[in-house]
């Protein structure tokens, strides 16, 4: 699973042989459902890269290597 991005505490991950729509998956510790401030930064984050994940989930569909995006400031 390869991870496309991080930022404090937060690990962002696209993985190959998805199903639609397009998507990633944020990990922060174990937990399994982000909490509140960690979900906004990853929909902040989200919003400032949505051209860059749409590229890398072309790049997941031809199973060729993600590029790194950068992490929120």
């Amino acid at each position: 699973m390869p991870e496309i991005s991080t930022f404090p505490g937060i690990s962002i991950v696209m993985r190959y042989r998805e199903h639609a729509p397009p998507h990633f998956h944020a990990k922060y510790g174990s937990f399994e459902v982000l909490p509140r401030r960690a979900l906004s930064h990853v929909l902040e984050w989200t919003s400032a890269h949505r051209d860059e994940l749409m590229a890398d989930w072309a790049l997941a569909e031809q199973r060729k290597p993600l590029q790194q995006i950068e992490p929120l400031e």
